[in-house]
């Protein structure tokens, strides 16, 4: 820790307990973050402060990878320059609707020197739990409570500055986008709730949450990545048989609903099986961008998916990803027709 926070006097009284993978949960059923946490003390006289820092570049859960790997190779196809945003040279607009433990938005500022990252969520619960028990930097927001049970000096000694590109949000997401200003480079949706519902106000297409949204997405590169459970009217065995024969979840009538409404909204979309879970990766961008170059004779899919791989690997190399965007991509990969 003295590493960390080199010019303190009292730096080498900083004691690691050790790390711990922490879960939260809505209920006891469902799970809904795990993060991977740094537990550590410092010793002031009398007094012991205690410390938690969530693993920046840790994501223990297989769908976030899904979603940070299928978004970011959308937005590198659309033109936009991801190295540049990874530099701090230009300037890159995140928003990300449900908080949950944080993980995602903590990873994508940390690893985007230009980012500002809005955080959208409806619970404060959820948002002082991420906090107080997940690691999470301790960030004003309206509605949370003013005292955190970290020590004030927390940001300051942990963080190294990637406190400042979040931005925490207690609201809902519909009235957010409504008033909101900012123009984003890519949203990433999460937001399930404690009974596995994803709100039909965020996909409806006569709805003004997304005729919002589209406005609120560059009108180029933007892309929108959403997190979606399989809802298929396939037993379980036949949904493992598909799934591990030929890696595609079968979507239901509700996936299959949102996944249209969205295209409808932003033009072109797709969706990957997110691996060894039952949920399912939806990216949304606009169709002119990433369509273009020579087709040759290959199908809109073939083409769109070729195209995304080719670019997989720059993203990895970028960004220093610690697992493979490829795999992701790939799985079950179809066209939203």
């Amino acid at each position: 820790m003295a590493i960390i926070y080199p010019n303190s006097i009292d730096a080498g009284q900083f004691k690691i307990l050790g790390y711990q993978w922490r879960v939260m949960r809505f209920n006891d059923h469902t799970r809904q973050s795990t993060a991977k946490v740094l537990a550590c003390y410092r010793s002031l006289g009398d007094d012991v402060a205690m410390y938690l820092m969530q693993q920046p570049h840790c994501l223990s859960v297989p769908y976030v990878k899904s979603m940070v790997s299928a978004g970011l190779t959308t937005l590198t196809c659309c033109s936009y320059d991801l190295h540049q945003a990874f530099c701090g040279q230009n300037n890159m607009k995140i928003l990300c609707i449900g908080h949950g433990g944080g993980s995602l938005p903590l990873f994508v500022a940390s690893k985007f020197r230009g980012a500002a990252v809005h955080i959208v969520e409806i619970d404060p619960v959820v948002a002082s739990a991420s906090i107080d028990y997940m690691g999470f930097p301790s960030l004003p927001a309206k509605g949370l409570p003013p005292q955190s049970k970290l020590p004030a000096d927390s940001n300051e000694l942990l963080w190294e500055g990637i406190h400042d590109r979040l931005f925490l949000h207690i609201t809902d997401a519909e009235d957010y986008v409504a008033n909101d200003s900012n123009i984003y480079d890519i949203v990433f949706i999460d937001a399930y709730d404690g009974d596995d519902i994803f709100p039909r106000k965020l996909w409806d297409a006569d709805e003004t949450f997304l005729k919002n949204l589209e406005k609120k997405v560059h009108p180029v590169h933007g892309t929108v990545v959403v997190n979606l459970h399989s809802d298929s009217d396939s037993s379980v065995a036949d949904t493992e048989s598909n799934y591990h024969a030929k890696h595609i979840l079968p979507l239901g009538k509700h996936v299959s609903q949102v996944c249209r409404a969205y295209k409808q909204h932003f033009g072109l979309a797709f969706t990957s099986a997110v691996p060894w879970l039952c949920n399912i990766t939806l990216v949304a961008c606009r169709d002119k961008a990433i369509t273009s170059g020579p087709r040759l004779v290959l199908s809109r899919r073939d083409f769109l998916l070729g195209k995304l791989l080719s670019k997989s690997g720059m993203v990895e190399h970028a960004l220093d990803l610690p697992f493979p965007c490829r795999q992701y991509i790939k799985n079950g990969f179809m066209l939203v027709e």
